[in-house]
């Protein structure tokens, strides 16, 4: 076996056995407008919301920002489980779990239980602004993971390609 596929191996298999398991960071994300209520709010405003979720501690963290709501903000939360076009009941009071404070940026987290992870990894919650213009929300996104970087695919690739030039050598 040459050194270089051992060498390939030896670092494969010290990535995956060196440690246990350890928590994951998941990144997820929202786009926030009034076209996303249900029904659709005719609204300048607009927003993101940028979340993370420790996948063993369950703690949920966000900053959420906003700007251009017609109406005096009043309240935000997480809602689910809901699909796109869907209304959901309140899983989680943005407000309340980010210093009582409804302005923009709102930072803060929560703990939340295993079926609402479940139903936030599954693309199943969003968040909602209201407001004194629309009481029901003003504009709302629906929050979904960030999908694995491209860097992630090409390391995989180089690795394998790596085995397979080192396979290659092997034989010839």
């Amino acid at each position: 076996m040459s050194t270089l596929l051992r060498s390939v191996m030896l670092a494969v298999a010290a990535g995956l056995f060196a440690a246990p398991a350890s928590a994951a960071i998941i990144n997820l994300a929202a786009t926030i407008d009034g076209g996303q209520e249900v029904p659709p709010v005719n609204t300048p405003a607009t927003g993101t919301g940028v979340v993370t979720l420790d996948d063993v501690s369950n703690l949920l963290s966000w900053e959420i920002t906003y700007s251009g709501l017609i109406g005096a903000p009043t309240v935000s939360h997480f809602h689910g489980p809901a699909p796109v076009g869907t209304n959901a009941g309140v899983q989680v009071d943005i407000v309340a779990n980010s210093g009582g404070s409804i302005a923009s940026p709102m930072i803060g987290s929560a703990t939340i239980t295993d079926p609402q992870k479940a139903d936030l990894l599954a693309g199943l919650w969003y968040i909602n602004i209201h407001s004194s213009f629309r009481p029901g929300g003003e504009i709302r996104g629906q929050v979904e993971v960030v999908p694995i970087p491209a860097a992630l695919w090409l390391f995989g690739s180089g690795l394998l390609g790596l085995i397979g030039l080192a396979r290659r050598k092997q034989t010839a």
